[in-house]
């Protein structure tokens, strides 16, 4: 596809537009809707991923404005996960942990500078995905699979950290948060990449009216999207397909056709923008005669961002508080699979699912072994997604380097509590807004390792209840749930801390291909030092 660096809202439009006229032709006419003659043992892989997207905003999982017909409609015709959770509670760990199989405290991506502490990929982060580890598009490849990620990559701006040194082909997308504008002095304006070499910057080729919140970023990352499922297809090649838009990451935004759509407000309209997108995707893989060859996931990097307020955040459903949290509200996500005649349509698995899973499940699909040498902690749940079947496994809720909690079954033991510090949340920055639980929520890590609080989340999905200690049923699940952390504490083996050290030097100065457009930056004189991580 020849790419623009600028698509106004007509030209996206009649782009989007044109890609699909040329499916359907191309189906008709080329012979594309014919069975597809690659490997039927290696279907391709899509893994939607959004941002800051709550359990509650989707209409199949209970959101009452029922704006989300095309997922639903997934839903309807796969398989729906409510009880499906993300490795970290913020975007850059949850992501690592998705491409790596592997929790955040073992890929690196934490930080040791203080105790519970959740830390990202920021401008000033001097780190990123270690070349050490094997990302999920890298084993792919040994089958011949082509690989693309269009959107946030969020594991490190460096240009040794970014997506085409780490197994994908392409890359339509920016590095980092849609944070901005900035002044290009103190701070670049984050840079937009299409493959190795930026073709603009946000707020500036890429605008985002953060006033009325117009932008066009989700309609260029379907069209590309569109346009990458067409040509592979056209090849009959294997692909793997990483859509990580961001329209529901603050400041949130939407195209001008569904801004004041919602009944839910401006998030809403990007919300109503990417189930757009979603529906648009699906059927080019039923025109394109694939959607039986094509695995297709959706969920979220973590719970929506409560302390964003009601106008940039969505909603969590009944669980407590959202974001930067473990409490359910900011690792429990909306998740959705869909392939068509191999998973039974109408199907809802009670099975405790993780986006680390999506590394060991997305290989077994394609044929291929997850990686020896190394704790891989994701589990394999195609026998779930093909026969609907259980399987029995903890979920670990972890904070930076700490270990806060863990899931048994119907039964979650807190081992460490805290939303946010005194200092912010007197600040007016509540992790927890409306949902205070005296001795839970706490503004102070507070350790229950030696009397964990537990709940029962079949009865209490917003662990407001702790089950009294006194009781049979709380030594019963004590019981249970202290072995099993006993032994992942045993075997852990905690990966090199990447997000330790800032330096406003390695900023987005002078990405590759700024010569070319002539906006390269001057970089300030490097002096590192330890980030600092508040909560």
């Amino acid at each position: 596809m020849s790419y623009h660096v600028t698509l106004p809202r007509l030209q996206c439009a009649m782009d989007v537009y044109l890609i699909q006229t040329s499916i359907l032709f191309c189906s008709l006419i080329c012979g594309l809707g014919a069975p597809n003659t690659a490997d039927k043992s290696s279907p391709n892989i899509v893994i939607m991923l959004m941002d800051d997207m709550g359990w509650g905003d989707l209409g199949s999982f209970g959101q009452p404005s029922k704006e989300t017909p095309n997922l639903d409609s997934m839903a309807a015709q796969g398989m729906l996960f409510p009880n499906f959770y993300t490795a970290n509670p913020l975007c850059s760990p949850s992501r690592a942990s998705l491409l790596t199989g592997r929790l955040p405290v073992r890929n690196g991506f934490y930080t040791t500078n203080a105790h519970a502490r959740n830390a990202y990929t920021p401008q000033e982060i001097v780190g990123g995905i270690s070349k050490d580890e094997i990302l999920l598009p890298q084993v792919l490849k040994k089958k011949g699979y082509v690989n693309k990620i269009i959107g946030k990559w969020h594991l490190g701006h460096r240009t040794h950290h970014l997506p085409l040194e780490h197994g994908f082909d392409e890359w339509l997308g920016a590095p980092n948060c849609h944070f901005g504008p900035y002044n290009n002095s103190d701070r670049p304006n984050i840079p937009v990449y299409n493959n190795s070499q930026m073709v603009g910057r946000y707020y500036e080729e890429f605008e985002i009216d953060k006033k009325t919140g117009e932008s066009n970023l989700t309609q260029i990352y379907l069209k590309e999207g569109l346009d990458f499922i067409f040509h592979q297809a056209k090849a009959r090649r294997p692909f793997f397909l990483y859509w990580a838009a961001d329209a529901t990451h603050a400041p949130v935004y939407a195209s001008k056709r569904f801004l004041g759509k919602s009944q839910r407000g401006r998030y809403g309209d990007a919300v109503m923008e990417l189930d757009d997108s979603v529906g648009q995707i699906l059927n080019s893989l039923r025109d394109l005669g694939i959607d039986k060859d094509t695995f297709v996931f959706f969920t979220s990097d973590n719970g929506a961002a409560l302390m964003s307020g009601p106008k940039q955040s969505g909603s969590n459903g009944p669980f407590l508080c959202g974001k930067e949290t473990t409490f359910e509200g900011g690792m429990r996500e909306p998740a959705i699979a869909w392939w068509p005649g191999h998973i039974p349509a109408g199907t809802v698995s009670q099975q405790l699912g993780s986006v680390m899973d999506l590394f060991s499940t997305s290989l077994s699909l394609a044929g291929l072994n997850v990686p020896e040498d190394r704790a891989i902690d994701g589990l394999d749940l195609s026998p779930v997604l093909l026969n609907n079947t259980h399987v029995n496994r903890p979920i670990f809720y972890y904070r930076g380097n700490e270990m806060m909690a863990v899931r048994l079954g119907p039964y979650k033991a807190h081992y460490w509590t805290w939303s946010n510090s005194w200092e912010e949340f007197n600040q007016g920055i509540d992790f927890c807004p409306g949902q205070e639980v005296a001795g839970v929520t706490t503004h102070t890590q507070q350790e229950h390792t030696m009397q964990p609080i537990i709940f029962h989340l079949g009865r209490d999905p917003g662990e407001k209840y702790p089950i009294s200690v006194l009781t049979k049923e709380y030594q019963d699940a004590l019981s249970r749930i202290t072995p099993v952390v006993v032994k992942h504490k045993n075997g852990l083996v905690p990966g090199l801390p990447q997000l330790n050290m800032c330096d406003l030097a390695v900023m987005n100065w002078a990405p590759p291909g700024c010569e070319k457009l002539g906006k390269c930056l001057k970089a300030p004189k490097s002096q590192p030092w330890k980030c600092d991580w508040p909560h």
